[in-house]
C-alpha cells in the first residue's frame, strides 16, 4: 500500500476501535446507568439508523462535488461532537439528540472512507484495500470491546463517560489522519466528461438505470438482512429462547465469529481474489444456509445443551468465514461499477441499502426469532439461498473485468469501467504513472 492508503487503513482502525468502546454498552449506559429506561434506550438505538437514512441520500453526492476528504473530516468532527455530547447526557431529549449527530456522523464516514480507498487504490490492488479495511475494522472494534469491558462500573457514570471521551477522541484522531492526506487526483476529474464538451450524466436515474448496480443493492440487502441484521436481534433471541444457552455465551460466540474473521481473512483472500466475484459470494449463500442449518439443530434438534451451544457458537463461526469472503468482492464491486463521476453516489447509496436491512432486520427477526423457532430458521435459510441465486444472476450483467479484476488483459487505474445500459461508453483517458499508488 502506498503511503495516503495506510494513513486511511490507520483512521479506519482507530475509528473502529473507538466504536468498540461504547457500542456494546450502550444499552445498558442509557436504561441503566443513566436510568433513563428501556423505553429510550431502544429509541437511542432506533435513532442511529433513523439518523443515517436520514443523511445518506444526500452524502454521496457531496462526496462526488467536494472529494471524499472533506467530508469524511466533516462527519468525523460530527460524530466526535456527538459521542463526547452523549457521554454527558442524563435526560432524554439530550440522550436523543447527542445519539442523532453521533449516528449521521458514523453513517456518513462509511462511504467516504470507501471512496477514498478506491482513489487511492487500482482495480488490481482495491481487492487487498478493502479486505484490509474489514479486517483492521473488525481488529479494532474487537480489542475495543476488550479494553472497553475492563473500564466500565455500572456504579460509576463517569467510566462510561471515559468510554465515550475516547470514542470521540478517536473519532479525531480519524479526521486528523486523513487531512494529512495527499490524495491522487480523482479519476472523475479527468475522464468524466464527453468528448463533446457536455457535463456527465449523474444522479439517481442513472443509478436506478444501472441493471448491475441496481442488482446488486438488492442483492446486498438481502446480505445485510439475513446476517447482520439477526445477530443481536433474532439469532440472539433465538438462541437464547429456542436453544436456550445461557446470555453470556454470545459473547463467546460474537469471539468466534470475530476471530474466524481475523483469522481467515487474508487466507481466504488469496483463495478468492482470482476467482469470479459473482461465484465467491454465491458460495456465501450456501455457507450461510448451512450456517442456519447448524442453528436449527441447536434450537429444534433435541440434543444436549453442551451440543446445542457448541452449535450456537459454530454457527456465528460460520457467518464470519462468509464475511471474510464477502469484504474483498462486495465492496470493491460497487466501485468498480460506479460511472466516473458518481463514485460517492454509488457507495452512498449501498450505504443506505445496508442501512435499510439492518433497520428492517432486527423488527422482522427479533419477534420471529423469539417465538416462531421453526419458521424462523426456515425463512433464513431460503433467504441465505436467495444470495446464491441473486449472486448467480448478477454475474451475467457483469463484464470480466468486474467479475475476475486480476485477470483484466489492460489493468486500469479509472474506476469505471463500465456505465449503465443508457450511457455511452467514454474511453479511459491514460493517467500518468506518477499518480499510481503502490
Amino acid at each position: 500500500m502506498g503511503a495516503a492508503l495506510r494513513r486511511i487503513q490507520l483512521g479506519s482502525a482507530l475509528s473502529a476501535f473507538g466504536l468498540g468502546f461504547t457500542v456494546p454498552y450502550l444499552y445498558v449506559y442509557v436504561a441503566q446507568v443513566r436510568d433513563l429506561g428501556a423505553g429510550t434506550a431502544g429509541v437511542v438505538l432506533a435513532v442511529f439508523a433513523m439518523a443515517a437514512l436520514a443523511v445518506l441520500p444526500f452524502t454521496g453526492r457531496a462526496i462526488d462535488r467536494r472529494g471524499p476528504l472533506p467530508v469524511l473530516v466533516v462527519a468525523a468532527v460530527a460524530a466526535a461532537v456527538g459521542a463526547c455530547a452523549l457521554g454527558f447526557s442524563d435526560g432524554v431529549t439530550s440522550a436523543v439528540l447527542s445519539a442523532v449527530v453521533l449516528g449521521a456522523g458514523t453513517a456518513v464516514m462509511q462511504p467516504a472512507l470507501a471512496t477514498m480507498l478506491v482513489w487511492c487504490s487500482s482495480a488490481a490492488t482495491r481487492t487487498r484495500a478493502f479486505a484490509m479495511q474489514f479486517f483492521l475494522q473488525n481488529l479494532g472494534l474487537g480489542l475495543g470491546g476488550l479494553v472497553g469491558g475492563q473500564l466500565v462500573d455500572v456504579d460509576r457514570p463517569s467510566s462510561f463517560t471515559l468510554l465515550f471521551l475516547i470514542e470521540a477522541g478517536m473519532f479525531l484522531v480519524l479526521g486528523v489522519v486523513a487531512a494529512t492526506v495527499r490524495m491522487p487526483r480523482a479519476p472523475s476529474l479527468t475522464g468524466a466528461v464527453p468528448a463533446d464538451g457536455t457535463a456527465p450524466k449523474a444522479g439517481l436515474r442513472v443509478l436506478l438505470s444501472h441493471k448491475a448496480m441496481v442488482q446488486l443493492c438488492v442483492l446486498g440487502f438481502v446480505i445485510f438482512f439475513a446476517c447482520y441484521g439477526q445477530f443481536e436481534s433474532g439469532l440472539a433471541a433465538y438462541g437464547t429462547e429456542a436453544a436456550g444457552i445461557d446470555p453470556s455465551t454470545l459473547g463467546i460466540a460474537l469471539a468466534a465469529n470475530t476471530a474466524v474473521i481475523v483469522v481467515a481473512q487474508f487466507v481466504v483472500l488469496r483463495l478468492v481474489e482470482r476467482r469470479s466475484r459473482s461465484r465467491v459470494i454465491a458460495w456465501v449463500g450456501l455457507i450461510w444456509a448451512f450456517a442456519w442449518i447448524v442453528a436449527g439443530y441447536a434450537g429444534l434438534g433435541h440434543g444436549s445443551q453442551t451440543m446445542a451451544t457448541a452449535a450456537m457458537i459454530s454457527t456465528y463461526a460460520l457467518f464470519g468465514l462468509g464475511e471474510a469472503m464477502l469484504s474483498p468482492t462486495v465492496a470493491p464491486l460497487v466501485a468498480d461499477l460506479a460511472p466516473e463521476a458518481m463514485v460517492g453516489q454509488y457507495n452512498s447509496a449501498f450505504a443506505l441499502v445496508k442501512q435499510l436491512a439492518l433497520a428492517v432486520g432486527p423488527a422482522v427477526g427479533g419477534p420471529m426469532g423469539a417465538s416462531l423457532h421453526g419458521p424462523y430458521i426456515v425463512t433464513f435459510v431460503l433467504f441465505s439461498l436467495g444470495i446464491t441465486v441473486l449472486a448467480l444472476k448478477l454475474g451475467r450483467q457483469l463484464t470480466p473485468a468486474q467479475d475476475r479484476p486480476l485477470l483484466a488483459a489492460v489493468p486500469s487505474r479509472v474506476v469505471a469501467v463500465s456505465l449503465p445500459e443508457s450511457e455511452p461508453v467514454i474511453p479511459p483517458i491514460a493517467v500518468r504513472r506518477d499518480t499510481a499508488v503502490h
